[in-house]
């Protein structure tokens, strides 16, 4: 006969414990409302904004003290921009030279791994163990078997404690450098200041001086700039006396008539020393202004005669556009009566549909059984 009382499995049993609290804890975090909350922790959110300010007024003064210093700076900035690169050239001339040194792909430990001559230092697959090649059917390796490991296991644990001992030396030794060029940078930073501070003086006693013979070389010029002033007045009022006598007894204010008449020709005159009109030529301008005021208005009847055509034209294209719209208007009010009958008929189908969903197919109304299966469980 077959044994059926099974021993019981403890961990599954316990594993189907512990899941049944969780469920029973998660449960009652869930469905109590007192414990759940829906919302966000305002006072938190004050506190973010409050915090937000003072990092932004914070930040602005930095931004701000920032600007000051940068303003000093620049001079001395431009001073040791050439020496600090110097010094990154050395620094970097220096890493490659350590790198050559001390850092080659052979001293790396992983470097076996992508050695393009590993094959060629590479050991025989077989090299004891009654070698000559391990038998008849030339199996090399079973399952499990691994002769040198611990060997192995101790080789690796002193080439491990090897290198953490040399790293710990070189971390030791870098830090050393390290410490000595921020001291060498100090140094080299208090000398660039105070040469820059020397270089600062020697500049305002510099802009001192010029500024004086800036204003000496003014004083001077503006002197010049008045005695050249002087005698320009001086000279305009001589041209100005020497023009006004030229006026006064030249042909111009006595009204010479000959002195108008052109060397080209009769009918041409000197613009500058022309005097006027003869009355001869002061009637024929008044006769061709008579020949212009009649062209112009004939050209005006024209006009008028244009603009009342095109009145006309208006007037008919308007009355046109009129029965135009009112027949539009007569086909718009037929499409709206169309469209008002075509949608009542559909309501009237949409309703029937709906009457019949909620009275023929929508009559089987759900029991008490069916709301009780919600809220069980919490998944």
């Amino acid at each position: 006969m077959y044994k059926l009382d099974l021993p019981v499995d403890y961990k599954e049993a316990a594993a189907i414990e512990r899941r049944r609290k969780m469920e029973e804890h998660r449960q009652s975090r869930i469905f109590n409302s007192k414990v759940r909350t829906i919302g966000i922790d305002e006072q938190a959110i004050q506190q973010q904004l409050s915090d937000k300010k003072e990092q932004e007024l914070y930040e602005k003064n930095r931004l701000e003290a920032h600007a000051a210093d940068a303003t000093r700076n620049d001079l001395i900035g431009l001073l040791l921009e050439k020496r600090q690169g110097e010094d990154i050239r050395e620094l970097n001339r220096a890493e490659v030279e350590f790198r050559q040194l001390h850092q080659q792909p052979e001293s790396r430990r992983e470097f076996d791994l992508y050695d393009p001559d590993a094959l060629k230092k590479d050991k025989p697959a077989r090299v004891h163990d009654d070698d000559p090649r391990c038998g008849i059917s030339s199996l090399q390796k079973f399952e499990g078997e691994d002769l040198n490991n611990p060997a192995r296991i101790k080789l690796q644990q002193e080439q491990k404690k090897h290198w953490l001992e040399q790293q710990k030396r070189e971390l030791e030794q870098a830090k050393r450098n390290q410490d000595m060029a921020d001291k060498l940078y100090q140094l080299k930073q208090k000398e660039l200041d105070q040469r820059a501070m020397e270089l600062q003086e020697a500049e305002e006693q510099c802009r001192r001086a010029i500024n004086m013979a800036t204003t000496d070389y003014n004083k001077a010029l503006d002197d010049e700039q008045k005695e050249r002033a002087r005698l320009k007045r001086q000279q305009d009022e001589d041209d100005n006396a020497t023009e006004m006598a030229n006026h006064i007894f030249g042909d111009i204010l006595t009204e010479n008539p000959a002195v108008a008449q052109s060397a080209f020709g009769p009918h041409r005159v000197i613009t500058d020393r022309w005097k006027g009109m003869s009355p001869e030529q002061i009637a024929e301008i008044k006769r061709q202004q008579e020949i212009q005021r009649q062209e112009q208005e004939r050209l005006k009847q024209e006009q008028d005669r244009k603009n009342d055509e095109f009145d006309k034209q208006r007037v008919a294209n308007a009355r046109a556009a009129l029965l135009l719209e009112r027949e539009a208007d007569r086909k718009r009010r037929d499409i709206t009566k169309q469209l008002a009958d075509e949608n009542r008929r559909l309501s009237q189908e949409q309703k029937a549909h709906k009457d019949f969903l909620y009275k023929e197919v929508y009559t089987n109304p759900p029991t008490a059984a069916y709301f009780m299966q919600w809220n069980t469980t919490s998944r």
